[in-house]
C-alpha cells in the first residue's frame, strides 16, 4: 500500500502556513474577510475531521484547498445565493497567463467586485490569478473539466476588465449612533489604558475569541487578555468599520496614518459586551478588507 503524504508531513505545520493563503481565497469566495475567517476555520475543523479517514492524497495543499473551495460553496448556499456552478457551453479558450501588471490589478480587485462574479468564474479567478494555482490544479479543486474551467477563466477575466472601467458609485453605510456610542467608549477607554473601566463593561458570561490562538469565557478569563494588553504599546484603537460593519480598527501608534494593523468586533448583549473577537494573531485578515475610520 503507497504511503499517505498526509501521514508523512507535520499537519500543524501545513495548516499554519497554508492558513493565510487559504484565507485569501474564502474571503474573495464570499466577499467579506470576517466571513472568510469564518469558513476558513469551518474548513480547518473539517479538515482535521477528515485525517481520521482520509484517502492518501498526492497534493495535501490542494485537498486543503478543496475542502476550503466546498465549505465556500455550503457557505454561499446557506447564505442563499446560489449560483449556476456549470456553464451548459464548454467552449474551448486559451487561458493565458496574464503579465505582472494584470495580475496586481486582478489581486488588488476590491471583494466587493468579485462577488459581482458568479461562482464558477470568481473561484477560477481568484484560484489562478490570485493565488497562482495551474489549470490542473483549478480543475482538480473545482471538480470542472479543463473546457469548463478555461471558458470560466476567460468570461470571469472579461467581466472584471468591465467592471474596473465602471465608477464605483457605492453608498457606504455609516455607524448608527448606537453603534457609534458603545465603540467610542469602548475605544476611549482601552486608549487611556482604563481596562477596569471596560471590565464594566462586560458581561459576567462574555466570551472572547483571539482568532487563531485561543478562546476565553467569563470575566476573570476575559480580565487577564486587558491585562496583556496593559503591557504592550504597539496599538492605538480607532472606531470605523471593516467590509461594512462597525469594528475597530487598530493601528500601529508610530504610523497613525498607516493601514490598520488588525481590528476587533464587539457584540453586545443588554447593554452589556457579550463578544469580543480580536483580530492580533490573524493579520491576514485585513489583507483585502475594506476599511473605513469613522468621521461621525
Amino acid at each position: 500500500m503507497a504511503p499517505d503524504p498526509l501521514a508523512t508531513i507535520d499537519i500543524e505545520s501545513l495548516l499554519a502556513g497554508m492558513r493565510p493563503k487559504l484565507h485569501r481565497y474564502c474571503a474573495r469566495m464570499v466577499g467579506s474577510v470576517i466571513d472568510g475567517e469564518d469558513v476558513l476555520q469551518d474548513a480547518l475543523i473539517k479538515a482535521m475531521e477528515a485525517l481520521q479517514t482520509v484517502t492518501p492524497a498526492v497534493n495535501p495543499e490542494g485537498w486543503l484547498f478543496r475542502i476550503a473551495h466546498n465549505t465556500a460553496l455550503d457557505f454561499l448556499r446557506r447564505r442563499n445565493r446560489q449560483e449556476a456552478l456549470h456553464s451548459a457551453e464548454e467552449v474551448e479558450m486559451i487561458a493565458d497567463q496574464l503579465d505582472d501588471l494584470e495580475s496586481r490589478q486582478i489581486a488588488a480587485t476590491s471583494l466587493r467586485t468579485f462577488m459581482r462574479l458568479p461562482v464558477a468564474q470568481r473561484s477560477s479567478v481568484i484560484l489562478m490569478d490570485v493565488l497562482g494555482c495551474s489549470l490542473a490544479e483549478v480543475c482538480d479543486i473545482m471538480d470542472f473539466s479543463l473546457p469548463a474551467v478555461k471558458a470560466a477563466l476567460h468570461r470571469g477575466r472579461t467581466q472584471l476588465h468591465e467592471f474596473a472601467e465602471q465608477p464605483d458609485d457605492a453608498p457606504r453605510a455609516e455607524l448608527s449612533e448606537a453603534d457609534r456610542t458603545r465603540l467610542n467608549a469602548y475605544v476611549g477607554h482601552f486608549n487611556a489604558r482604563d481596562f477596569d473601566a471596560i471590565r464594566e463593561m462586560i458581561a459576567d458570561d462574555v466570551r472572547l475569541e483571539l482568532v487563531n490562538r485561543t478562546r476565553l469565557k467569563g470575566k476573570a478569563e476575559v480580565s487577564r487578555y486587558f491585562g496583556n494588553y496593559s503591557k504592550v504599546s504597539d496599538w492605538h484603537l480607532v472606531t470605523g468599520q471593516v467590509d461594512g460593519r462597525p469594528a475597530i480598527l487598530v493601528f500601529d501608534p508610530n504610523e497613525p496614518n498607516g493601514r490598520p494593523k488588525y481590528f476587533m468586533l464587539l457584540n453586545w448583549s443588554a447593554d452589556k459586551l457579550a463578544i469580543i473577537r480580536d483580530f492580533r494573531h490573524a493579520a491576514y485578515v485585513i489583507d483585502a478588507a475594506e476599511c473605513v475610520v469613522d468621521r461621525g
